[in-house]
């Protein structure tokens, strides 16, 4: 029986079920999810992420890494932890950026948060002596972590709710008469907290997952000390829209055509994240677009040595460039946050978030 059979089945036997935990079959059921079973990344994939569009991504990120891990004093141990490394090539270019830095590597415990099985063969052909966990409830904090999280935000599941003639409702996903999929709505949880200033027939999300990753990363980071860095495209301020899609590749289809068989993501709410994080008790950057980081990281300069020593890459070079900084691309859709403890620990190219008086 596919996916979408059983979950017309349980849906059928249960009632319509939330965005959420719709999303969560889709990307991680045992049998049929897409992130269990199939994930497809890179230009032949569904989706392509900015460490697979150019080296100097990953390079920049490993640098960034060193200089916390300098920061911290240069702990002779520390824990480096990406959490959902994709292929690997992340990790990968973090590695090779870190060579520059001996001793940085030499202390490094490589950990990376993988629950696919496919995905774990990947890194392990890029990143052979990295250990994985399935959770990032098990990263250790028995030493200092610096942590990275690229596109993992926009993987966590929201749930969507609606205000109509006064009334908060809840999308859901149903069944039609016919016995198919359907979005539809039902009255919002008792428990359900309205955001402020919300519009009648705007749809709001809400990721409690997101806010719970926030959580579970300030909560490590206040017993080992550290730093983590999450970049992912989405919101810095509150706002509405349906932002939930399926990819298949490189195109967008309806989130109910085909379940288990297409990406299924929604924006990060990058402000939930910070307060979440805030209010546990570390220090939260200010939201930076990734435009804004990679070119105080550095990223022009050296675009430039690069081409300067392959001139005839220069231009494919630009382009990669082009397509993580461009404002009509990637440089402000995607976002940036750092989260660092003891809260005097400066993350490079990040500035502290103002408090509101």
């Amino acid at each position: 029986m596919s996916l979408k059979d059983r979950l017309k089945r349980d849906i059928a036997q249960d009632g319509p079920m939330t965005v959420a935990d719709y999303m969560w079959r889709c990307l991680l059921d045992p049998k049929d999810g897409y992130y269990t079973t199939r994930p497809a990344l890179g230009e032949d994939g569904d989706f392509i992420t900015a460490p697979m569009i150019s080296q100097i991504f990953g390079e920049l990120i490993g640098l960034w890494c060193v200089q916390v891990w300098q920061d911290l004093g240069s702990p002779e141990r520390f824990t480096l932890v990406e959490i959902g490394p994709g292929d690997g090539t992340l990790i990968s270019d973090i590695v090779r950026a870190g060579r520059v830095v001996p001793e940085f590597l030499a202390a490094a415990n490589i950990v990376l948060v993988e629950p696919s099985l496919p995905l774990r063969a990947l890194q392990s052909t890029k990143a052979p002596h990295a250990t994985h966990i399935n959770d990032i409830a098990d990263i250790p904090v028995d030493a200092p972590l610096i942590i990275t999280a690229n596109e993992v935000l926009d993987c966590l599941p929201a749930r969507q709710f609606i205000r109509r003639d006064g009334i908060w409702l809840e999308r859901r996903v149903g069944l039609d008469d016919n016995g198919e999929l359907i979005f539809g709505l039902s009255d919002a949880p008792s428990d359900f907290i309205p955001p402020q200033d919300a519009e009648d027939a705007e749809i709001y999300e809400i990721s409690p997952a997101q806010r719970l990753m926030a959580q579970i990363l300030a909560d490590k980071l206040k017993v080992s000390t550290g730093a983590a860095l999450l970049i992912d495209y989405g919101r810095d301020m509150p706002g509405s829209g349906d932002t939930l899609q399926a990819l298949y590749r490189h195109q967008k289809f309806g989130p109910l055509d085909a379940p288990g068989e297409h990406d299924l993501t929604v924006w990060a709410d990058f402000s939930s994240v910070a307060a979440t994080a805030r209010a546990t008790g570390v220090t939260v950057s200010e939201i930076t677009s990734q435009s804004a980081f990679l070119q105080r990281l550095g990223i022009v300069a050296r675009l430039e040595a690069l081409s300067a020593k392959n001139p005839s890459r220069a231009d494919m070079l630009s382009r990669q460039v082009e397509r993580l900084i461009a404002a009509e691309q990637m440089g402000e859709l995607f976002k940036v946050l750092g989260l660092s403890f003891p809260q005097n620990l400066a993350l490079p190219a990040l500035e502290p978030a103002l408090l509101k008086a």
